[in-house]
C-alpha cells in the first residue's frame, strides 16, 4: 500500500514527524499547546497530560494547574533554534492536601538544554 493511500489520519502524519524532531517519549506526557516562529527561532509550547504518575495511583489525586513554565533548547530545526516552553502539572492529594508532581529530568544538569542536546554539546568540547 502506498503512505498516499495509508489510512492514517492528518495528525498521525503530523504527530509521526513530530516524534523525530522532539526528546523521545516527550508526546506521550505533553501535549503541543501553541507552535510560534519568529527570525532565527522555533518555540513549541507544551503542557503536561493529566496523566497520574504511578507512585500516586492509590491516592485520589485533582489536578490544580500547572508549575511555572520552564524554556529548554534542543537541537537546531533548518537552522533556526528550537526552544521548548514546557508547562509542568501539579497535583493534590485529596486525603492530606500535599501538592505533587511528576519528577522531569527534561534538561541536562546545570543547563537550560534537553539532556539529548547537552549530550551532544558535551561531545563537542572533547
Amino acid at each position: 500500500m502506498s503512505l498516499l493511500n495509508h489510512p492514517m489520519s492528518d495528525n498521525t502524519h503530523y504527530e509521526s514527524i513530530v516524534r523525530f524532531l522532539l526528546p523521545s517519549d516527550l508526546l506521550d506526557y505533553f501535549e503541543i499547546t501553541s507552535v510560534t516562529t519568529s527570525t532565527g527561532q522555533l518555540s513549541v509550547h507544551l503542557s503536561e497530560k493529566n496523566i497520574i504518575p504511578e507512585e500516586y495511583c492509590p491516592h485520589e489525586l485533582l489536578s490544580k494547574g500547572f508549575l511555572p513554565e520552564i524554556c529548554i533548547q534542543d537541537f537546531p530545526i533548518r537552522d533556526k533554534a528550537l526552544f521548548l516552553y514546557i508547562k509542568q502539572r501539579r497535583w493534590t492529594v485529596k486525603s492530606n492536601g500535599k501538592i505533587v508532581s511528576r519528577n522531569w529530568t527534561l534538561a541536562a544538569q546545570g543547563t537550560r538544554f534537553t539532556n539529548e542536546f547537552g549530550t551532544f554539546l558535551k561531545g563537542l568540547n572533547r
